[in-house]
C-alpha cells in the first residue's frame, strides 16, 4: 500500500456494543450498561449520540432472544447526557421491562465529520427502515461516494450525510444477494468495498443474538467476562483460502457457505494456522467448564468503558473480523501476511475504575493537572535510579546500539506531542551530538521527506493511534527504518508497530486537552537522551545533574499547585482578552507553544507562542496597551537575552504577566503579575513553567463558563485530512 495516496483518517468516536449470552438481563439495563460505556467514551466525540437495542415483542416468551422483526434506534444530537434523558422517557414510558437472556446492543458517541451533527447523521446508521443491519462506526470511509453511487443505481435510497450510512446499506445488498451467507461472511465482503479507516460494530435483526465487529486503522477492543474462570490466554485466527485474500467482490456471487458458516466455502481449502477450535471446546475454554456457557461481551473504542466490567480484553488487529455467536467469539483475517501473528493474546489490564473517574474532582482536566506530580513519578519509576545516578530504559534494551550509531534522529508527531520534542530536542543534540530533526507528521508526508536506513526514526502519541502519525511511521517502515514509539498506550497500534518503545505509564488521560500527557512526554525524551549519552565520561556531571534534577521535579510541581488560587486571581485579568502572545526562549520556546495551544483550546482565545527573540522582527508591532502578554523567563543561560524582550513589551506599553524562577525588583516593576515557580536544571525547567500555563487556561475557561472536558470541534488525539 502507499500509505501517502492512502487517504487514512482516524476520527476519534467513541464505539461501545454489549452482548449478554445465557445472561438474564433487562432491557433498562442494558440500556444503562451502554449509556455507561458512551459516558466513560465522551471525550471521544460529543456532537450526538445513540444506540440500538431490541425492541420487544408483547407475543414473545420470556427468555427469547429477541423480536426478530424490531431493532429500537434512538438517537440524539448533543452529548450522551441528552441521549440518556430520550432513552429513560422512551423506555420508562412503557409498562414492561422485558428480560432477556441473550440481547447485543450498539452504542456510538460522535465527532462529526459528514454531516452535520443532527439526530439524523447520528450513529447508529442503518440499511433501511427496518434495521435490518444497524451499524456504529469510528472513521472515515473515503471511498463512500463511489459506493454510494453504485448503490443508488441499484434504487437504493439514502437519508443522511454520512459516510457510515453506505456501509449498512451495502451489507444489506450483499445479504439480498445470497441469503444463506453468515453475518460474518456479509460484514466481511462489505468491508472489501470499503477504503480508508474504520472501527465497526454490527448489529441485525436477521441474525438476532450476534454481533460482529472489525477495525482497519482505528482501534478496537472487546472485552470477555465471564462467571467462570477463563481458561485460555489467546484465541486463535481463522483463515480463508488463498484464492480470496485481498480479491474484491463488489456484487459477485460467492460460492454458498460450508454447513458452520466460519470458515470458509470449502472446509478443505481453509488456511487456518491452527486447527481451528469447535464450538463446544471454545467455549468450554472460555468458560473454564463445560456446559455453563454464561458469558458476556465488550466491544469498545477504548478500555476505560470496559474496565468496570472486566480486565480480560483481546486488542483487534487491522482487517481482524471478529463475529460473536452462540456465546462463541471467533476471530476471522480477510488476508495472510507472512510472520504474522496467528492468534490474539487475552490480556489482563492494569487498569483500575478510579483511575478513570473524576474523584474528588470537578473535571477530568483539572484531577489531571494535579495527578502530574504521580504520572511524572510514574514516568521514571523503575528506569532512574537515584541512588547511582543511571538510567535505563528496557524497552530499548536491544536495539539501543543501532540507535546509537545512527546518523540522525528524526522526531515525528502532532500537536502537544510535537511540542513535546521542541522542549527536549536542544538536550538530545547536547548529549549525542546528533543531528536532530523534529517533524510534523501531516507535513513530514506531505513534502515525502526523505529518510534512510542508518536513521532513526521516534514517533511520539498519547494515544498511540493518531493517524498522521502511524501513516509516518508506515511511511518509514516501508523504508527500512528503525522505529520507536513514545506512547501512553498499552496495545495501541504505535506500540505494537515499531521496533520499540518507551511507555509513558501517565495513567488515563479522559480530558481532550492534554496536561499530565505532555510532561510525562517530556520526562520520557530526557531519560531517552540520557540512555544515548551513558557511555560519554565527557558529559557524566551533565547527566548527574540532570538527574538530579528529575528527583526534585514531582515535589517542585506541588510547589506550583499549591498557588492555584494565586494563579486563578491572575486569570481574572487575562479572561476577557481578546488576544494572548505567549513569549519565551530557548527550552521554554515549546513551554509557549504548549501554553498557547491550552488557551486556544479551553478558552476560545486567539494565543500565539513566540520565540522571544524572533519578536522584533514582526510581533512586536501587535504589543499596546490591550494587548495581552505572558512571558517565560527562567534563570538559565538566555535569561539577560529574555529580560532584553521584557524590556522591549515594556517600552510599548505592554504588561505582561511574568512566569519566572527568580524575580528581582527591577522585573517586578515591568509587568502586571508575577507567578514564581521553583529553579531546577535547564532542560526541564520548561515542565514546572507549563503547569501555570495549564492552570490559567483552565480557570479562564471556567470563569467564562465553557466545557472544560470536551471543548468545542475538538476530540482527544485526532486528525482528520
Amino acid at each position: 500500500m502507499d500509505f501517502l495516496s492512502d487517504s487514512l483518517s482516524l476520527v476519534m468516536c467513541g464505539i461501545f456494543a454489549y452482548l449478554n449470552y445465557q445472561t438474564p438481563c433487562s432491557r433498562k439495563q442494558i440500556a444503562d450498561i451502554l449509556i455507561n460505556g458512551l459516558r466513560r467514551l465522551e471525550y471521544r466525540g460529543y456532537d450526538s449520540a445513540g444506540i440500538a437495542i431490541n425492541d420487544w415483542c408483547p407475543d414473545c416468551q420470556e427468555g427469547d432472544i429477541a423480536n426478530p422483526e424490531s431493532t429500537l434506534v434512538i438517537r440524539r444530537s448533543g452529548k450522551v447526557e441528552e441521549l440518556n434523558k430520550a432513552v429513560q422517557q422512551i423506555l420508562g414510558g412503557k409498562s414492561d421491562d422485558p428480560i432477556f437472556h441473550t440481547h447485543i446492543g450498539i452504542a456510538h458517541t460522535r465527532w462529526a465529520t459528514h454531516g452535520k451533527p443532527n439526530e439524523t447523521n447520528a450513529h447508529p446508521q442503518s440499511s433501511d427502515k427496518t434495521h435490518s443491519f444497524t451499524v456504529v462506526h469510528n472513521g472515515i470511509i473515503t471511498n463512500y461516494k463511489a459506493v454510494r453511487e453504485i448503490l443508488e443505481r441499484k434504487g437504493v435510497v439514502f437519508e443522511t450525510e454520512t459516510d457510515t450510512e453506505v456501509i449498512p446499506k451495502l451489507m444489506l445488498h450483499v445479504y439480498q444477494q445470497n441469503v444463506n451467507h453468515s453475518f460474518q461472511k456479509i460484514v466481511e465482503l462489505a468491508i472489501r468495498e470499503l477504503e480508508g479507516s474504520f472501527a465497526l460494530a454490527c448489529k441485525s435483526r436477521l441474525f438476532p443474538g450476534e454481533v460482529v465487529a472489525t477495525r482497519r486503522g482505528s482501534p478496537l477492543l472487546i472485552g470477555i467476562k465471564s462467571k467462570h474462570k477463563l481458561t485460555m490466554d489467546h484465541l486463535p485466527i481463522c483463515y480463508p483460502p488463498k484464492e480470496r485474500w485481498g480479491s474484491r467482490c463488489f456484487f459477485d456471487d460467492w460460492p454458498e457457505e460450508s454447513g458452520d458458516g466460519e470458515i470458509s466455502e470449502s472446509p478443505k481449502k481453509a488456511q487456518t494456522a491452527v486447527n481451528p477450535p469447535n464450538v463446544a471446546d471454545l467455549e468450554y475454554r472460555l468458560s473454564g467448564q463445560p456446559n455453563h456457557t454464561e458469558i458476556e461481551f465488550f466491544v469498545s473504542s477504548d478500555t476505560s468503558a470496559v474496565v468496570e466490567h472486566t480486565d480480560r480484553v483481546i486488542y483487534m488487529e487491522d482487517n481482524d473480523i471478529a463475529a460473536i455467536k452462540n456465546g462463541t467469539l471467533v476471530i476471522h483475517r480477510i488476508t495472510k501476511t507472512d510472520n504474522e501473528q496467528t492468534s490474539r493474546d487475552i490480556i489482563t489490564l492494569q487498569l483500575e475504575l478510579k483511575e478513570i473517574m473524576k474523584g474528588n474532582y470537578d473535571y477530568f482536566m483539572q484531577k489531571e493537572i494535579f495527578e502530574q506530580p504521580e504520572s511524572i513519578l510514574n514516568t521514571m519509576r523503575g528506569r532512574v535510579n537515584f541512588n547511582d545516578l543511571t538510567v535505563t530504559l528496557g524497552g530499548l534494551k536491544n536495539h539501543l546500539v543501532d540507535i546509537m550509531r545512527s546518523r540522525r534522529l528524526i522526531f515525528i508527531g502532532c500537536g502537544t506531542s510535537y511540542n513535546s520534542v521542541i522542549a527536549v530536542r536542544s538536550l538530545t543534540e547536547e548529549l549525542t551530538e546528533l543531528p536532530v530533526m523534529v517533524e510534523l507528521a501531516s507535513d513530514f508526508l506531505d513534502r515525502r521527506t526523505p529518510v534512510f536506513r542508518d536513521d532513526v526514526c521516534i514517533f511520539i502519541s498519547q494515544s498511540g493511534e493518531t493517524a498522521d502519525t502511524l501513516l509516518a511511521l508506515r511511511y518509514c517502515l516501508k523504508r527500512g527504518v528503525l522505529t520507536l514509539g513514545i506512547t501512553n498506550t498499552v496495545g495501541s497500534t504505535l506500540s505494537r508497530e515499531t521496533h520499540c518503545g518507551i511507555h509513558m505509564n501517565a495513567g488515563p488521560e479522559i480530558g481532550v486537552a492534554s496536561t499530565k500527557a505532555y510532561t510525562s512526554q517530556i520526562v520520557a525524551l530526557v531519560m531517552f537522551a540520557l540512555v544515548l549519552s551513558q557511555d560519554r565520561i565527557s558529559l557524566k556531571a551533565r547527566r548527574q545533574t540532570i538527574i538530579e534534577g528529575l528527583n526534585r521535579l514531582p515535589d517542585q510541581v506541588n510547589e506550583i499547585l499549591v498557588k492555584n488560587d494565586e494563579i486563578a486571581a491572575v486569570a481574572k485579568d487575562l479572561e476577557m482578552a481578546k488576544s494572548i502572545l505567549v513569549l519565551g526562549r530557548g527550552y521554554n520556546f515549546a513551554t509557549c507553544l504548549e501554553g498557547a495551544l491550552k488557551l486556544k483550546e479551553l478558552t476560545y482565545i486567539h494565543a500565539e507562542g513566540i520565540m522571544s527573540g524572533e519578536l522584533k522582527h514582526g510581533p512586536l508591532a501587535l504589543v499596546d496597551t490591550e494587548m495581552r502578554v505572558i512571558m517565560v523567563i527562567t534563570r538559565d543561560s538566555l535569561y539577560d537575552k529574555s529580560l532584553n524582550a521584557l524590556h522591549e513589551v515594556h517600552s510599548r506599553q505592554g504588561k505582561p504577566v511574568l512566569i519566572c524562577s527568580a524575580p528581582d525588583e527591577h522585573v517586578k516593576d515591568l509587568c502586571k503579575a508575577i507567578i514564581e515557580i521553583p529553579t531546577t536544571v535547564d532542560c526541564l525547567q520548561s515542565i514546572l513553567a507549563v503547569v501555570p500555563l495549564q492552570l490559567l487556561s483552565f480557570h479562564i475557561a471556567l470563569a467564562k463558563g465553557l466545557d472544560i472536558d470536551c471543548p468545542r470541534n475538538l476530540a482527544k488525539s485526532v486528525t482528520v485530512e
